[in-house]
């Protein structure tokens, strides 16, 4: 078995990777940039030994289907991506990174001459705003009206990932996170509410650039459904919801000052509400992939200041 992880060096690959290579598992990464920079921070240097990496652009199709072939690649996590606010502002550029590259992964396993497994980041961004759906839990039945660009690009590769099943047989897996917060996020519109915790560990003001509320995961909980969607045995082209806890975010900064007291004195929100529904229905992915795991919203959060304090004192943050 060996796992190729894209976007590897994003917040959600760094601590996919971390996971991986606890489980001793051979690991192949693959990114624009060779320096694993968020997976320091959540990883001793020698829990990265062995760890394989590659730099190059998820478009490169000639590039991707050759790496696939020749390096033995049995399991794909592909997270490689560029996020709403890029693609917002060039679409074009967004379309072939985000659908360009997810099809070069499934033509690249199509054509590797093995069996190979993906588990693929979709996106909540799918659903359309709150308002399209009388304020209910949305299933994976509940029909995707994206209202951004980015939400488009990811309803895209779910469908052309069923189509891959059908005609090539290419199992695979999409998830549908929403805010992922923790130690390395500090990219994306939703990446606000973690570094607002990051800025109260450095004593600097912050105010989060959004109202209303929003679904938060922990990211090594997100880390963990990949890795647990990518080693089970399922067949088929799967999508599934992924839920966290919905928040609004005047109730982050209540948990941080209740965790840290004075932290209302830094952090603030105000803003508008992201256009996307956050109520989700995971049930089906719980029932096809057992053992999922969730920590406490309080907990993680808890947990990730208390690692940006380390890193803090180390002279890392």
């Amino acid at each position: 078995m060996r796992v190729l992880v894209t976007g590897a060096q994003g917040c959600i690959g760094a601590w996919v990777v971390r996971g991986l290579l606890k489980r001793g598992l051979d690991v192949l990464i693959y990114d624009l940039d060779g320096n694993p920079a968020r997976l320091a921070l959540i990883t001793e240097p020698g829990e990265r030994t062995g760890l394989a990496i590659q730099t190059g652009a998820i478009e490169d199709t000639d590039r991707i289907k050759t790496l696939i072939r020749d390096e033995g690649i049995t399991h794909i996590v592909h997270l490689a991506a560029v996020l709403m606010p890029f693609c917002q502002a060039n679409p074009v550029k967004g379309g072939l990174v985000d659908v360009v590259g997810t099809l070069n992964v499934f033509e690249g396993a199509r054509d590797a001459g093995r069996p190979v497994r993906v588990v693929y980041a979709s996106s909540s961004a799918v659903w359309g705003p709150e308002d399209a759906y009388e304020a209910r839990a949305l299933s994976e039945a509940d029909p995707t009206r994206p209202a951004t660009h980015y939400g488009v690009f990811k309803q895209a590769n779910e469908g052309n990932a069923r189509v891959f099943y059908s005609a090539s047989g290419i199992s695979s897996v999409g998830l549908r996170p929403w805010t992922v917060y923790g130690v390395g996020r500090d990219l994306g519109l939703t990446a606000s509410p973690t570094i607002a915790m990051k800025n109260l560990v450095l004593g600097q003001p912050y105010q989060i650039p959004l109202g209303g509320f929003m679904d938060l995961q922990y990211v090594e909980d997100v880390a963990e459904t990949f890795i647990g969607c990518l080693l089970s045995t399922v067949e088929g082209a799967h999508v599934f919801n992924l839920a966290g806890d919905v928040i609004h975010m005047d109730e982050i900064v209540k948990t941080l000052d209740r965790l840290r007291p004075g932290a209302a004195k830094l952090i603030s929100a105000s803003g508008p509400q992201v256009p996307v529904a956050y109520r989700m229905d995971d049930g089906a992915l719980r029932a096809t992939v057992p053992g999922i795991q969730k920590t406490p919203l309080e907990d993680g959060i808890r947990q990730t200041v208390e690692l940006y304090e380390k890193l803090h004192r180390e002279g890392r943050l």
